[in-house]
């Protein structure tokens, strides 16, 4: 009896505990809703003029994020704010896609929502224009059911998404929190441009990484020399990072005789495949059978349990030479990320030389690209 009494405790205890912390998180939500809802009342009465003519802001202590929205209809942008401050985030309107661009070249945003048919300037100049003065800043564009195509377009420019009105609060704070963890994911595999030569297997988590001791091909495939005379091969540490999720590895044959720039193996995402080619020439001495069940081990020690196939060279004093290896390799490594971050701003319609930020990397960059972005990456950066 005494044992069932003690758990019986033990049960209502973890009840008590739960039900007062969902009251207590209810509360302080209330709380905090409250005093939202009082900075939305103060803010709607305050004069920023001086800034942009019909300029209206509130701000809220530990917003979720900075929001800029434009629209030329006051009553959309009415609801913008009491749905996105209720909500928690800081929030400024305009009517004008002029303001706006004047208001994201004198603060930083998280968020612009452009509404895209406005008098004067329309939502994808707002777009443009945004990507040029604030490349950090993530646009959304605000669409009716009549312009989806137009908002899919202002996607190619760089926009994030789009979302439908008229909208409930819940599909717009819905929305609103799922961009935010977009955001967050983006920011959380950025790149840094930084080219690190190290010891260590190791690729790093956020630089690009090249092992000392390696060799690196045009084609970026890296070749490590060993005993007794053998070469293994792989995907560097760039095409990786860029290509993203790998689904799949097609091997070579063994015992095949391949000359360099010839088709050496590939990688499939989906649908679309990256060939890589031979950085040497010579015959495929052993491939690595496990690494099409485990391909995860391209990711986590690529030189070591992430090789593809070993190669016995035909050529090796006469072709090494023309692959790169130590610094020589990371300033190679720097020119390449340069050459994909004018190659992406071309394919965003960008004509002018954007800032740097609009310019990061990001790990993964060529899985949300389209075909023709994919096929171009693959033609001008594996090639032998």
């Amino acid at each position: 009896m005494v044992p069932v009494l003690v758990v019986l405790m033990i049960v209502a205890f973890v009840i008590i505990n739960v039900v007062v912390r969902v009251v207590m998180d209810r509360r302080r939500e209330a709380k905090a809703r409250k005093e939202r809802m009082e900075a939305l009342d103060i803010g709607l009465r305050l004069d920023f003029a001086e800034e942009a003519p019909s300029l209206k802001r509130v701000e809220v202590p530990n917003a979720l994020a900075r929001i800029l929205a434009v629209d030329d209809e006051v009553i959309v942008l009415d609801s913008f704010r009491k749905i996105l401050v209720g909500a928690g985030y800081s929030i400024d309107t305009v009517e004008s896609g002029r303001e706006a661009l004047g208001l994201v070249q004198k603060h930083k945003y998280d968020f612009v929502f452009t509404d895209l048919k406005m008098p004067e300037m329309d939502g994808l100049d707002v777009v443009k224009g945004v990507k040029h003065y604030s490349p950090e800043s993530d646009v959304v564009v605000i669409t009716g059911y009549a312009t989806i195509e137009s908002a899919v377009n202002a996607m190619k420019w760089g926009a994030m998404d789009y979302v439908q009105k008229p909208f409930t609060e819940d599909e717009l704070t819905d929305f609103t929190k799922k961009c935010v963890y977009r955001r967050q994911d983006r920011q959380h595999k950025r790149l840094s441009s930084t080219v690190r030569v190290s010891a260590t297997d190791r690729p790093p988590a956020h630089e690009f990484g090249l092992p000392g001791g390696v060799f690196i091909s045009p084609g970026h495939v890296w070749a490590n020399v060993t005993v007794p005379g053998m070469v293994r091969m792989g995907v560097d540490d760039f095409a990786r990072k860029m290509l993203g999720r790998i689904d799949g590895i097609d091997l070579p044959a063994k015992g095949a005789t391949i000359k360099k720039g010839e088709r050496l193996f590939s990688i499939r995402q989906g649908e679309r495949s990256a060939v890589f080619h031979a950085p040497i020439t010579g015959q495929i001495h052993e491939v690595n059978a496990e690494l099409p069940k485990h391909v995860d081990r391209l990711v986590q020690r690529p030189y070591e349990h992430g090789w593809v196939c070993s190669m016995r060279p035909a050529h090796l004093a006469d072709e090494l030479g023309q692959l790169h290896i130590g610094e020589k390799a990371a300033e190679w490594y720097q020119a390449e990320i340069a050459r994909l971050q004018e190659m992406l701003a071309a394919a965003h319609g960008e004509t002018q030389a954007a800032p740097a930020p609009a310019r990061g990397l990001v790990e993964g960059q060529l899985e949300g690209a389209d075909d023709a972005t994919w096929t171009k990456f693959t033609q001008a950066f594996l090639q032998a």
